[in-house]
């Protein structure tokens, strides 16, 4: 053994044809080797499986015989893998060949990061770098309207995000899970929510990781390009089936994981926005009201998910108060990295 780190990069695929290809080669190009990589098809029918089929010398490619979602799905490829660190990765990403290699230099540097996130920049369907750059995602934070939004996101990139930063949690585009967290995070072993099924299920793991005492760090040097097909504002774009989910997730994750006094101190905006949805449902998108049905069939089960993660939880409340902001929130690695509990002082927003 070389004593790197294995890395599992393990992919979901349902019909990501137009992507699946050079995802895969940006990832078999890695110059970091030590590796294995999974990819998971959901059924697709759109030639993706055609298309998986010559890289299965070199990859662990399974079939499903039905679409299990992209929580289960995951699941499913992290249950096959072995590597020490697991890096999720969508179709629709593209790495550049250091990426993985990178992004593992940071890892020994504080032994409570559970989650490794770089930065990724948007990118059409073609895979061709623009001139002039703009940002997907340098990490994610949450809104006291328990909103998340990837940091930058549409921004045009200027050289900015330039620091090895503390954030809430990384997009499940590009985020590389340690396998400790994995274990210890995981409920009713599922390490992803399958109830969610698509969409949010990355916000509940960084959410559910951060009561359980575990950091997120954000690797500047790491990049990678994302062909971005979901963001706030494009909700008529989107299938019905998918806003449907977005809406019966948003839910899911806050009974899982909001504690009380989280909850009081932000009361009046999360009901705010609790009404908006509501009436959003009732009046222009009706197709998901199907989330709230949903939501009481499961209730009882979700109580019991959240009586596991509540019981085990290990940050305090003003230590998770401080991530619920109107603006992007980080914390500078070095003040942190000296620290032995998540309650150090609060760091600066970006």
């Amino acid at each position: 053994m070389n004593g790197k780190p294995r890395v599992s990069v393990t992919v979901v695929t349902y019909n990501s044809g137009r992507f699946i290809r050079r995802c895969l080669e940006s990832v078999l190009d890695q110059t970091y080797s030590f590796m294995e990589v999974i990819v998971v098809d959901n059924a697709s029918s759109d030639g993706t499986v055609d298309i998986l089929e010559p890289f299965e010398d070199r990859c662990t490619v399974v079939y499903n015989e039905e679409n299990s979602g992209f929580a289960a799905a995951q699941n499913q490829a992290i249950a096959l893998s072995k590597g020490e660190w697991v890096l999720t990765l969508n179709p629709d990403v593209m790495l550049l060949p250091d990426f993985i290699e990178r992004l593992l230099l940071s890892a020994p540097a504080d032994p409570q990061v559970g989650t490794l996130c770089g930065k990724l920049l948007m990118v059409d369907a073609s895979f061709t770098i623009p001139d002039k750059q703009v940002v997907d995602s340098t990490g994610m934070y949450f809104t006291p309207m328990l909103r998340h939004f990837d940091r930058g996101c549409l921004e045009q990139y200027n050289g900015h995000y330039h620091n090895h930063e503390y954030v809430f949690g990384a997009t499940a585009a590009a985020a590389c899970y340690r396998r400790e967290m994995i274990d210890d995070i995981a409920v009713g072993g599922e390490f992803f929510d399958s109830d969610f099924f698509t969409y949010r299920e990355d916000a509940d793991v960084a959410w559910r990781a951060q009561l359980l005492g575990w950091k997120c760090l954000y690797d500047p040097t790491a990049c990678g390009y994302h062909v971005r097909k979901l963001r706030p504002g494009m909700r008529r774009q989107l299938a019905p089936e998918i806003n449907m989910h977005s809406v019966k997730n948003r839910f899911l994750m806050r009974i899982k994981n909001i504690t009380p006094k989280l909850y009081i101190r932000h009361f009046a905006a999360i009901t705010f926005r609790d009404l908006g949805i509501l009436a959003y449902c009732l009046v222009v998108e009706r197709s998901s009201l199907e989330a709230f049905s949903l939501l009481a069939r499961d209730f009882k089960k979700t109580l019991g998910k959240r009586k596991l993660v509540q019981e085990r939880r290990r940050a305090d409340d003003a230590y998770l108060a401080r991530w619920f902001r109107f603006k992007p929130v980080s914390e500078p690695f070095e003040a942190l990295a000296m620290a032995n509990e998540p309650t150090t002082k609060v760091g600066r927003k970006v």
